[in-house]
């Protein structure tokens, strides 16, 4: 059994969870954690969680109680190691300082010097070590590089985990910010959100083919592509990908940005890449019935830096609501049954904090779509937002009616 400590919005990530592992595998644990059962989870792959790790040991009671149980199981496991150990601690969920933490990493690597084994602390600033000091230490990424995740549930539950690795933060602000081509006027889609969108499509399923070595790969299409952001992360989880837009500009920048991106990464897949300049209210892809999946941000409308009176409110939902609806009708028709799609629409809040939804929202099954249903979340948890900002994006998980 794994655990991950889930981001920012824990409800996006534990969504993403679910969509790859399942339901029956995924739990909750805590505000800010989900325990997964499988021997095919893959922390690398994820977008929505921070970190991840392997459970040793599963316990009860308050910081204290736990902190003398971690440091007798690893005084023993670790004694007389051959190799110097570095560490770090990091505990969610405990009503407990950064030097209480600190205070148990401190006490078991005393207990080891006398056994003849090398630890080095890693400092806490807090309860929990940032996702930039795990990953830049490297920890979970070794044997000798060691995180225990230390996480208590509301109901007085403890796992500990030993990490298997934090976030890549160097590689997603890389592929965010040191691409060739940028444009903040159609906005800047984070590349966690688009790899969690792609996971939320559903595992990668390799079509089956009647020969043994020419089985395609799997075809995701982005019919919003902007600057590639969706594309490049389906490419580094296996597709092959096929991306449109209305501006040949950015047509042009995805070509350029992806092209990059397979230059510059051995985990981006080497195989096709479709681009065209194209209306996805009315173009045919060649490609739709190859297609393994549909990941999209869609026509958001105007960004707003403060809650629009409800006259200019109610006019861009209109438009972005005609737009969104004849893109769904175009596609509905090209695609195979049961067809997974992820897509991201505008939703608004208000000074109030609630939102403003798209009609059509309730005329999914009218326009041919039928929404997966989560085990785990409600289909109002799954909006994408900063604090202070208006225009969320809320996903649809959904996939094309049989």
């Amino acid at each position: 059994m794994y655990i991950a400590i889930l981001g920012r919005q824990p409800a996006l990530g534990v969504a993403e969870l679910e969509c790859l592992y399942g339901g029956a595998a995924v739990r909750w644990f805590g505000a800010q954690a989900a325990t997964i059962t499988s021997d095919a989870f893959a922390f690398e792959r994820l977008g929505g969680s921070q970190k991840a790790g392997r459970v040793v040991l599963e316990l009860r009671g308050n910081w204290l109680a736990v902190s003398r149980q971690i440091v007798r199981h690893y005084s023993a496991q670790w004694q007389d190691a051959s190799h110097k150990i570095t560490l770090g601690m990091s505990a969610y969920g405990f009503s407990v300082s950064a030097r209480e933490v600190q205070k148990t990493g401190l006490i078991l690597k005393t207990k080891l010097r006398a056994t003849g084994t090398s630890l080095r602390l890693i400092p806490n600033a807090a309860p929990a070590l940032n996702t930039a000091t795990s990953h830049h230490n490297k920890l979970g990424r070794s044997p000798h590089h060691i995180e225990l995740l230390v996480v208590r549930a509301q109901d007085g539950r403890v796992i500990v985990a030993e990490s298997v690795g934090a976030q890549n933060i160097s590689a997603l602000a890389a592929r965010d910010q040191a691409r060739p081509r940028t444009d903040a006027f159609v906005g800047m889609l984070p590349p966690k959100l688009a790899r969690m969108m792609v996971n939320m499509a559903g595992p990668l399923v390799q079509p089956s083919s009647t020969t043994e070595h020419s089985a395609p790969c799997p075809v995701l299409l982005d019919p919003f592509c902007g600057t590639g952001t969706v594309l490049q992360e389906a490419l580094l989880l296996g597709y092959d990908v096929c991306g449109s837009d209305l501006n040949p500009k950015m047509v042009s920048y995805t070509s350029e940005n992806l092209t990059w991106l397979q230059h510059r990464s051995a985990k981006a897949t080497p195989g096709a890449v479709h681009s065209v300049q194209a209306d996805a209210t009315t173009h045919q892809w060649s490609l739709a019935q190859q297609l393994s999946a549909v990941v999209c941000e869609t026509y958001l409308g105007q960004p707003f830096s403060a809650p629009p009176a409800p006259a200019k409110l109610s006019a861009v939902r209109t438009t972005c609501n005609h737009i969104i609806s004849h893109f769904l009708t175009n596609l509905r028709p090209q695609l195979r049954p049961g067809t997974p799609l992820v897509i991201a629409v505008p939703a608004w809040r208000g000074s109030d904090g609630q939102f403003t939804h798209l009609p059509l929202i309730t005329q999914l099954e009218q326009l041919g779509y039928q929404r997966r249903l989560l085990q785990h979340v409600r289909p109002t948890d799954l909006c994408y937002y900063r604090e202070n900002q208006v225009v969320a994006r809320e996903l649809l998980v959904m996939e094309v009616m049989k």
